[in-house]
């Protein structure tokens, strides 16, 4: 990544705003100095970086990404090329990656350091920006998840009166369906882990694709979109409560890679998830700490039920916004019991009726424990309980793997717990706002809990970009997101049977991603020493 100029001195670095992109003239109508000229271009290269490598992200994935059983390409004579060489198409698809991820730390960094000397994108610019990378992945196949592929065979199952919280898409559709076979082997047998409101509207989408997989694909992937727009509005509306930088919490939150990468392309349903919740949210809270109309409580907490009606973790967020109502109506036991009775009820009625709605009843809450019948390795109760069955097996006690990762499991609950309590008392004492609750909270129950995936991480990372604990944290969220963009495989398989496949098109992504910023540098060079406008030197 290329540093950003410093001034010499002697320059004028008062805290003035720069002349907008294309302007001949700065704020005071004269041209601006050649260092900020060069920032200016430095932001326009940045965009440009992470545009192509999206581009190219985009073309690969028609070799690389998490296609269905049989590939839909397979004999096309044009855009059924990159699945003839997958090894070369997954080494594309690292190396816009990896300009897409830099692009975003790049800008990130001017964001950071706004001012006189660092003309960052403006607010418009960063929307246009943000909306011209994801393009590319929106429009082209899933990469990094299969997901997609259970969320159609459920939903199907579900259309056909069966109930997908009892047995897997195999059992219920047969194994040859082709709403089956794009599902990896491990989840064909697995109940469906999600709540009603998601299956119900995945049984609206099995009714206009049937059985045709591409067509459920594009249209999940509309209401995936969806999510993303929630999400997009949200977040400078909750960070207005804190006069944060409306540009660079999006910046941080709609525009990272993670979101760019598992939401529009891999086309999670936390999408939906957090939309709904960080809308709530906002419906709630407001502006400021004043208490709002009883019609945006009941509206907001139904948000965020219904959030919790695609996956049950968004209800913490109604436990913080419940505490923060009770503190800023008294504390008084009066309040305690208006506040839990309303939201109580409010959630009742809410997951009653989504749930009766798919026909099912609450048989949803069974399929909860689905996710964590695979050994992730992200989750520190599951590598506890796996390195504590390799230790007895070591000693000679014999393999009780299972025995350990249940008790590791089981055990990693009690900090849970007792973390998320403190964060609702530090909420109802005034130390902490329910927008940071939320966050922290659902981190620790991610962090905690038997499975983590890189894209769980946004159920707490979303709602604290828009908090005043981001600032503090920015760099380790920057690093972070950074990291776990680059640990998922863009087809969202293991490579079992093709391992030399992957580090190989790793090696050969980072060559031609280091032949870019070659490339970068070139550029960045030009304007100061070809540049016709340059200023003469001091």
């Amino acid at each position: 990544m290329v540093t950003p100029e410093v001034a010499p001195p002697g320059r004028d670095d008062s805290p003035t705003r720069a002349a907008p992109e294309g302007s001949p003239a700065g704020p005071t109508g004269r041209k601006p100095p050649a260092a900020r000229r060069g920032l200016r271009e430095q932001a326009r290269i940045a965009r440009v970086l992470g545009l192509t490598g999206a581009i190219l992200m985009g073309i690969s994935a028609l070799g690389s990404g998490a296609f269905p059983v049989p590939n839909p390409l397979n004999g096309l004579r044009v855009i059924g090329l990159p699945a003839r060489n997958v090894t070369l198409a997954i080494a594309i698809t690292y190396a816009g990656l990896l300009m897409v991820v830099t692009a975003w730390l790049w800008i990130a960094r001017m964001l950071t350091a706004r001012g006189a000397r660092h003309p960052a994108p403006e607010r418009r610019e960063l929307t246009r920006t943000a909306i011209l990378w994801g393009i590319p992945l929106a429009v082209a196949p899933p990469m990094f998840s299969k997901d997609i592929y259970s969320y159609l065979a459920q939903s199907a199952t579900l259309a056909r009166g069966i109930d997908p919280y009892t047995i897997g898409p195999a059992q219920a559709l047969g194994i040859d369906d082709p709403l089956t076979r794009g599902i990896p082997t491990i989840w064909r047998d697995t109940p469906a882990p999600y709540g009603p409101l998601f299956l119900g509207l995945g049984r609206i989408i099995t009714g206009l694709s049937g059985e045709n997989v591409v067509l459920g694909i594009m249209e999940h992937r509309l209401l995936a979109l969806a999510g993303v727009a929630m999400i997009v509005w949200a977040l400078p509306r909750l960070a207005a409560r804190f006069d944060l930088d409306a540009g660079l919490v999006l910046w941080l939150g709609a525009a990272n890679p993670l979101v760019l990468f598992h939401l529009v392309s891999g086309i999670h349903n936390e999408s939906v998830m957090i939309g709904l919740m960080l809308v709530g949210l906002h419906v709630v809270l407001g502006r400021d700490d004043t208490i709002q109309p009883w019609w945006r409580i009941t509206l907001g907490a139904g948000l965020i039920v219904a959030a919790a009606a695609v996956k049950l973790p968004a209800l913490l967020a109604l436990g913080f916004v419940g505490v923060h109502l009770v503190r800023r109506r008294g504390g008084r036991v009066v309040d305690w019991v208006v506040m839990t009775s309303w939201l109580t009820a409010i959630a009742a009625v809410v997951l009653s009726v989504f749930s009766f709605a798919t026909g099912l009843g609450f048989n949803w809450l069974r399929g909860l424990s689905a996710p964590s019948k695979i050994l992730s390795w992200m989750s520190v109760s599951t590598d506890f309980g796996l390195l504590a069955g390799q230790v007895g097996r070591l000693a000679g006690l014999g393999d009780h793997t299972e025995a350990t990762l249940a008790l590791a499991r089981g055990l990693f609950v009690v900090p849970m717990v007792l973390i998320i309590v403190v964060l609702l008392l530090a909420c109802l004492r005034g130390r902490l706002d329910p927008l940071t609750g939320t966050g922290a909270g659902l981190v620790t129950f991610v962090l905690l809990s038997p499975v983590v995936h890189p894209w769980y991480l946004f159920w707490g990372l979303l709602p604290l970009v828009a908090t005043r604990a981001m600032p503090r944290y920015r760099r380790a969220m920057l690093l972070l997101s950074a990291f776990l963009a680059l640990v998922v495989p863009p087809t969202g398989a293991d490579f079992i049977f093709r391992a030399f496949q992957l580090p190989l098109a790793v090696i050969a992504g980072i060559v031609m991603f280091g032949l870019s910023l070659l490339v970068v540098r070139q550029l960045l060079r030009a304007p100061a020493t070809t540049g016709p406008t340059a200023e003469p030197a001091r």
